[in-house]
């Protein structure tokens, strides 16, 4: 079988025949084999899609990593050659999940090689920081915005909250190296600070954060087209939430939460909802709107640095003011507004207010 359709089963797509994940080392097999006792299967498709450097790619070859699919031998030792990549990312949940995935594996099987390579990862994470704290896309790929700090999909937050459960032994985390857990202890407050350094002041007034930031100065900056330096109402949820975790919260840090959770109320779009509709007209026959809804609330995705205003931005980069302006492609395929603050204001917020009163 060439390398290519090895590949392909691997990653989740249709494959011709079922197998099973096998112990190491792999033998090529035409039938499928008993697990061993202490192998996880995810966790062996896990071992092999690790790349040296200790993190994992979310795709090979544009197509996505799909842990659910089987695998055979030869599928495990195809991965395994790219080991050598520099594709380890922490954007849609690669690397995060995994370490958090193999180190309950290490629990329930007992298997060391699933806790070297939580280990491995979590080093990883440790090696992507960045003197100012923050997180890139990729490491070490630094291509176009990748090398940015990056809150775009929570990948930031998600990486500090691996290395808060280090550091807090929290769960099965207790079972890693306990030379890990000082480290950890000061990355993830590196990248607290980060945070409260990156929260954005708008004529004066703390806001909340942008899905990107640069690394050296800061301040909130582009990455795709459609993505220019805005206020984030989806990603600084995640932040806000990730701070509501912190034991004795400083006073900054209780600043910057009291902050943004006024920017939030006072950037709601009350009285919309978004609706997915069927459109002839439409190049693939539907079509995303907002319309009226009485008590329904929304957040735009994009709130412009200077304004505060909503912005709806297609793939030529310019500014709109209506989700309808922008093209069909981007309005269906993107989401560009939301509900995700809801939660926080009406739940986890009051809840930690009574807590952790603002200084």
């Amino acid at each position: 079988m060439k390398y290519s359709s090895l590949l392909i089963a691997a990653l989740g797509l249709p494959a011709s025949r079922p197998a099973a994940a096998l112990s190491r080392p792999p033998a090529v097999v035409s039938r499928p084999v008993p697990m061993a006792a202490t192998q996880d299967s995810t966790a062996e498709k896990m071992l092999a899609f690790q790349r040296s450097n200790g993190g994992w790619p979310k795709a090979v070859n544009e197509v996505k990593v799909d842990y659910r699919h089987p695998m055979s031998a030869a599928d495990l030792t195809a991965a395994r050659r790219d080991a050598g990549a520099t594709d380890a990312t922490i954007d849609n949940n690669a690397t995060t999940r995994e370490i958090t995935y193999l180190v309950t594996a290490f629990r329930n099987t007992q298997n060391p090689a699933y806790k070297q390579a939580a280990e491995s990862g979590i080093r990883y994470l440790l090696k992507m920081q960045q003197p100012s704290g923050g997180f890139p896309q990729y490491f070490p790929d630094t291509r176009f915005y990748r090398a940015q700090i990056t809150y775009n999909d929570n990948a930031m937050t998600k990486a500090l909250t691996v290395l808060k459960a280090v550091a807090d032994k929290k769960g099965d985390f207790a079972l890693v190296d306990a030379a890990l857990v000082p480290p950890a202890q000061k990355a993830m407050d590196k990248g607290v600070q980060c945070i409260l350094k990156t929260q954005y002041v708008q004529h004066g007034k703390l806001t909340v954060w942008c899905a990107q930031h640069d690394r050296v100065t800061l301040l909130p900056c582009k990455a795709r087209a459609f993505e220019l330096p805005s206020l984030s109402g989806d990603e600084s949820v995640a932040i806000v939430e990730f701070l509501l975790t912190l034991d004795q919260p400083s006073p900054e840090v209780r600043r910057a939460v009291t902050a943004a959770m006024a920017w939030f109320q006072a950037s709601k779009i009350e009285n919309m909802a978004v609706a997915d509709i069927t459109d002839p007209q439409e190049p693939k026959g539907r079509d995303r709107v907002m319309v009226p809804q009485p008590g329904s609330t929304l957040w735009a995705r994009f709130y412009d640095l200077d304004t505060n205003q909503p912005i709806y931005v297609g793939r030529d980069g310019v500014k709109h003011a209506r989700l309808a302006d922008i093209e069909n492609e981007r309005r269906t395929g993107y989401v560009y507004a939301g509900t995700w603050p809801e939660k926080l204001l009406n739940k986890d917020y009051p809840k930690w207010q009574q807590k952790w009163p603002a200084p």
